[in-house]
C-alpha cells in the first residue's frame, strides 16, 4: 500500500466525515443557506496567504526542478483563478473579505505556518496533500455541477475536480510517497502527526461552516 494511502486509512473516520459532510452535499445540490456559504468563503479566503507561502516553501525545498514545476504551475492557479473566484463570489453574496479568523481558521493557519517553518519538504507535503486531496474526494462525485447552480457553488466544485486538479493531487501524493521510504522513524512520525491534524481540522472547518 502506498504511504499516502496508509496515512489516509489511519484517519478514515475524520476523512469520511469531511468528504461526505452535509455542508458539501448541500453546496453541491444548491440548498446550502447563503449565510453559511458567506461565512465559509470569508474564512476560507483567509487561508490563501498561508497556503501560498506553504506551497512556495515546498517549491523552494523540492529536490529538483522537475519536482518543483507542477507545484509552481498550481501556485499560479491559486493566485489566479481561485483568488478571483473568492473575490467574485464574496461580491455576489454581498460580503467582504474578513480578517477575523474563527478558532478553527486560526488553528489551520498555524498548522500551515508550522509546516512551512519546519524547513522539511515532507512536512509541507503532509499538509498540502490533505488540503487538496480531501477536496478532490468530495468534489469529484459532484462534477460536473448541475446547470442551474449559482456560480459561487458550481465553480467551487469545478475548481476541485477534473483532470487538472486530479493531476495536482496525484503529483503531491507522488512527492510524499517518494520521500517517505528515506525518512527516519521520527520524521515519519512527524509527517503522520501533521497529516492527522490537518484532516481533523478540515472536518472541524466544515463543522464550523455548517454551524455558522
Amino acid at each position: 500500500m502506498r504511504p499516502t494511502d496508509q496515512l489516509k486509512q489511519a484517519v478514515a473516520e475524520d476523512w469520511q466525515a469531511a468528504t461526505t459532510h452535509a455542508f458539501c452535499r448541500e453546496l453541491s445540490d444548491g440548498t446550502l443557506p447563503l449565510d453559511k456559504m458567506r461565512w465559509y468563503l470569508q474564512q476560507d479566503y483567509q487561508f490563501v496567504d498561508g497556503f501560498v507561502r506553504l506551497l512556495a516553501s515546498a517549491i523552494a525545498h523540492a529536490p529538483s526542478l522537475a519536482d518543483s514545476v507542477p507545484a509552481a504551475q498550481f501556485l499560479a492557479v491559486i493566485t489566479g483563478p481561485e483568488n478571483t473566484y473568492f473575490l467574485r463570489s464574496l461580491e455576489a453574496l454581498d460580503a467582504t473579505p474578513s480578517t477575523d479568523p474563527a478558532p478553527v481558521t486560526r488553528a489551520f493557519q498555524d498548522l500551515m505556518a508550522e509546516a512551512a517553518a519546519s524547513g522539511r519538504y515532507e512536512n509541507m507535503l503532509a499538509v498540502l496533500v490533505v488540503a487538496e486531496w480531501i477536496y478532490l474526494d468530495w468534489a469529484t462525485p459532484e462534477n460536473p455541477p448541475a446547470d442551474d447552480l449559482p456560480f459561487w457553488f458550481a465553480e467551487w466544485i469545478t475548481l476541485h475536480a477534473g483532470d487538472g486538479f486530479e493531476a495536482v493531487v496525484a503529483y503531491l501524493r507522488d512527492q510524499l510517497d517518494k520521500v517517505w521510504p528515506d525518512l527516519t522513524l521520527e520524521a515519519q512520525g512527524e509527517v503522520t502527526r501533521l497529516f492527522t491534524r490537518a484532516v481533523a481540522l478540515e472536518r472541524a472547518f466544515f463543522d464550523s461552516a455548517y454551524a455558522a
